[in-house]
């Protein structure tokens, strides 16, 4: 409600970089309910706005989520594609971000059962925590790995590691 209700008071000041962030962070948080209709939605509204204002950041950031959302729904080739798209908007400016989105790209190759490829795109988000030290999505990091180790069979004691750090 707090999100709909940001969005809706950016655009009745016409705040076009405020409605961009609304939408940003309405995006993310129907991520966290895995509500893929919104995440849809609200991505692209966010891409259509970022298309008009020129708003680089976002629109790389509106298309990994909408890629995600794809993926999620059964389109997993055009999510990835999406995906991947956004990331290279990425690749100069994202920062603490860029984790998150790895993350996105990771549970999308794995429902493509290229999950050796989710586990190696994990590795480079942790990689890019332990640069940057900003470990706000270390936890899902290592959830996320015990699950594709899960998913593969691999040896217990790494799939408890992997899930012992995500709680730590």
């Amino acid at each position: 409600a707090t999100m709909s209700e940001a969005i809706s008071l950016a655009k009745a000041l016409n705040d076009m970089p405020s409605l961009a962030l609304a939408l940003w962070h309405a995006a993310y948080l129907a991520h966290y309910q895995r509500n893929l209709a919104d995440v849809e939605r609200l991505a692209s509204d966010l891409i259509e706005l970022s298309t008009r204002q020129n708003f680089a950041f976002f629109l790389a950031g509106g298309g990994v989520l909408r890629g995600w959302a794809r993926s999620a729904s059964g389109d997993i080739r055009g999510g990835i594609s999406w995906i991947e798209d956004g990331m290279a908007g990425f690749w100069g400016a994202a920062g603490v971000t860029r984790p998150f989105l790895l993350a996105l790209k990771a549970e999308a190759l794995h429902l493509a059962d290229r999950t050796s490829e989710a586990l190696e795109t994990i590795k480079e988000a942790e990689a890019l925590v332990e640069r940057s030290g900003a470990r706000y999505w270390f936890a899902e990091l290592h959830r996320l790995r015990g699950a594709f180790l899960t998913a593969i069979g691999a040896d217990e004691t790494q799939i408890e590691a992997s899930f012992c750090a995500a709680i730590r």
